[in-house]
């Protein structure tokens, strides 16, 4: 066994976790778990895996992935990001070389076909400026004075209009004054209670309620899982503050949510905006939280 190996063992029994629990969070198989403690890279397809898995078991355990593979360096495969990015520029130099030749090919046509269009354009703007001074000449000539009567008729019509307005906004402010004055019914406040415990798991009643929507916010780093009452997951991975540190997911449709949270101490659980307050410490930090949605008319 490695130092790196034994150093991720350690980190994964303190936190009272099975290579099983490991492979359900990181979704890695438990065989490559086992070659990543036992250090025998060679079980795995390539070295670009071997790094890939190597961050993703430390990012379950709360570690620091960049450290350890500083500290590490010597232990871990390297990758080939840098000879890719070698080839790139220079098959990026050939490209704006031959890009560059083919420009100055196309110049000299180029600035010939500007000083044909600028000649043109000048042509055009005395010929259109002469015809434009003769046919002004010509309509002041034929325009004929038109006078503008009004309509007594029309101004019947603009005066009924004005007076349907004001009856219309009076309507309006009556049907609104009733409105404000009508007080309000009293709708039953949201309740989020706690309803058993047992072990590590923790059951609330949501009533009162006309959606079900659960947000999950990370203050640090989590691992954490969405699911139905059947078992249907909507998500599953890991919030870190800075990154990705929340997600939001409306069970309206469903009757219970089940939360799994790897880290309680640093995750918030909001229901519709109410703060769901741990009823196991959240020292505790693997917890799961059943929420039973009781529908109003229940």
């Amino acid at each position: 066994m490695t130092e790196l190996g034994n150093q991720l063992k350690e980190a994964r029994l303190a936190k009272n976790l099975s290579l099983d629990d490991l492979q359900t969070i990181t979704k890695i198989q438990k065989r490559y778990l086992v070659g990543i403690e036992e250090g025998n890279y060679e079980s795995m397809p390539g070295n670009f895996y071997v790094r890939a898995f190597i961050k993703q078991y430390a990012e379950a355990l709360n570690l620091n992935p960049d450290e350890i593979f500083e500290t590490y360096k010597n232990e871990i495969p390297a990758s080939h990001n840098d000879e890719l990015h070698h080839l790139s520029r220079v098959k990026t130099h050939k490209t704006i070389s031959e890009g560059n030749s083919r420009i100055f090919d196309v110049l000299p046509k180029v600035l010939i076909g500007i000083f044909v269009i600028g000649v043109a354009s000048v042509v055009y703007y005395f010929v259109a400026n002469h015809a434009g001074d003769n046919n002004k000449e010509t309509v002041s000539n034929d325009r004929e004075q038109v006078k503008i009567e009004k309509s007594s008729q029309l101004e019947k019509v603009k005066a009924n209009e004005v007076v349907k307005e004001d009856e219309t906004k009076k309507e309006e402010e009556a049907a609104k004054t009733k409105t404000e004055t009508t007080p309000p019914a009293d709708t039953p406040k949201q309740e989020l209670t706690a309803v058993q415990t047992q072990g590590n798991t923790t059951t609330y009643d949501l009533k009162n309620a006309d959606k079900f929507v659960v947000k999950l916010v990370s203050k640090g780093q989590t691992w954490v899982s969405i699911k139905n009452g059947k078992q249907k997951t909507f998500f599953q991975g890991t919030l870190k503050k800075g990154g990705t540190e929340s997600q939001t997911q409306d069970l309206s449709a469903e009757n219970m949510a089940v939360i799994r949270v790897g880290n309680a101490a640093d995750t918030d659980i909001y229901v519709n905006d109410q703060k769901l307050e741990y009823a196991i410490p959240a020292t505790a930090n693997v917890q799961n939280i059943k929420i039973q949605y009781v529908l109003k008319n229940q």
